[in-house]
Order: structure tokens, then sequence, then C-alpha cells
């Protein structure tokens, strides 16, 4: 007998720039949400681009707020903002993508909560990625399938299998994770800013819990076994479904 499932919020507002893979990663998602309904960890989705979601009484619905490449000063109002720090402050999770760093940049505690603000990007390329912790839950089934190249444009290093290429924007933020708080989780690294540049990270933040990744700017990375498995898991995570490492 399956366990009630719990509620997220993917929310997707742009008043900055607008990715244009957004309904990919909403389809993604909701697949995600349908593939758990026979597991012990079901939940559902509720998709929008509508900040007046963001009451106490909307946001108490949700388990989870995922912001789907939001940017911009996507709130319209300080009570919006209030009611996602109420949402934090009573445990709720979160769970940030790509653009979701480039995003309320008038809220410090908004960028705390992603770990970083984003600064600005090359263009995109393939470079190496690795996983900087595979003991993590968030990490749990992370690595590429098969080692061959799949239509991420990904392609796992079987001598190295921890690390794989991936093919992305990386981004350069004005912080580094962990000189905004000592309590962020690097979880994934790479990429052409060097070995050790965060892509990926956690943390319990506020009452609350965060996941944040910096990839997934193309479609591709919606169909993508290893990048989709990260955001299961750090759904999960976030919703207090997957136990922290000792």
């Amino acid at each position: 007998m399956s366990s009630t499932p719990f509620q997220v919020l993917v929310f997707s507002r742009t008043v900055a720039y607008r990715h244009d893979s957004i309904p990919a990663g909403i389809e993604a998602i909701q697949g995600l949400s349908k593939e758990s309904s026979s597991s012990p960890t079901p939940f559902t989705v509720i998709a929008t681009e509508d900040p007046e979601v963001f009451t106490p009484s909307s946001l108490a619905r949700f388990r989870v707020v995922i912001f789907l490449q939001s940017s911009g000063e996507f709130l319209d109002t300080p009570e919006q903002l209030d009611a996602l720090k109420g949402f934090v402050r009573a445990g709720g999770g979160v769970v940030g993508v790509h653009c979701a760093s480039f995003a309320l940049e008038s809220s410090e505690w908004y960028g705390n909560l992603m770990g970083a603000v984003f600064k600005s990007h090359p263009p995109p390329s393939v470079e190496r990625i690795r996983i900087v912790d595979p003991g993590h839950p968030i990490m749990a089934g992370s690595l590429p399938k098969g080692g061959s190249t799949n239509r991420a444009g990904t392609e796992s290093l079987s001598e190295e299998p921890w690390q794989w290429k991936w093919l992305d924007e990386w981004y350069i933020f004005k912080q580094e994770p962990a000189d905004i708080c000592s309590k962020v989780h690097v979880l994934v690294a790479g990429g052409l800013h060097g070995h050790d540049h965060p892509l990926a990270w956690c943390q319990e933040f506020d009452g609350g819990r965060s996941f944040y990744t910096s990839l997934g700017h193309f479609d591709e990375a919606y169909k993508d076994f290893a990048f989709l498995n990260q955001l299961l898991s750090g759904i999960l995570w976030t919703a207090g479904k997957a136990k922290i490492p000792s």
C-alpha cells in the first residue's frame, strides 16, 4: 500500500531571461511524479507561474517548492517573500534549478537559500563534471548508464566512474557557496571553471532544506538518466524523505 502522496509546487515564472527548456523541465518533473505513484515516496505536482500562490495558506499544502529556471524579481510583494520564508522556516524544502540563482537579487535571504547568486557565464560547452560525494542520498543513481553518449550529449568516463562529460552553460557566481554558508554541502563540481568549481549542492537552511543545481540549460538534460535522478533525489531529500548522511 503506497504512502499518502506529498505535494510539490513547480514555479517557473520569469521576469528576466526565460529559458526555452522550461516546458521540458515541467514535463520531466511531472514524469517523475507519475513514476513515484508506485514507490514508497509518491508525490504529486502542481505547476504554475502565478505568484499569488505565495501565501501562507497556499504554501502550507506543499512539502517542496521547485524554482524551475525562475528568474528576476518573480515575486510581486514583500508579503509573498515572507510567505516563502515562513514555508522554509516551518520545515519546507526548496529545489532550485539552473537560472533560479539569477532571481530575487533584492533578497539576501533568497540568495542564501539558493546558496549562491549568479554572476555570468561563457557560451555553452562540453566539459567534465564529477560527483564530489557519491555517498550522499541526492547522488544515489546519478551515474550515466552504459558508459556511452546519451541524448544530453553526456559521456561517462569508464576509467573514472564518478566523472563524465556534460554540455551546459557553466555559471560563475558572485560568491562561492561555502562563502555564503558554511553548511553548504557540495555534491557536484567541475565544468569549465575548474575541477573544484561547485555545480550542485544542498544545505539545511533556516529550518528547512534546499538543493540547487546550476545544470539544466538544455532540453536534453531533462531526458538524462543521471540528471533526472539528481532532481528526484533532491526533491525527496528536501522533503525529508531521504536520510542525512552521518
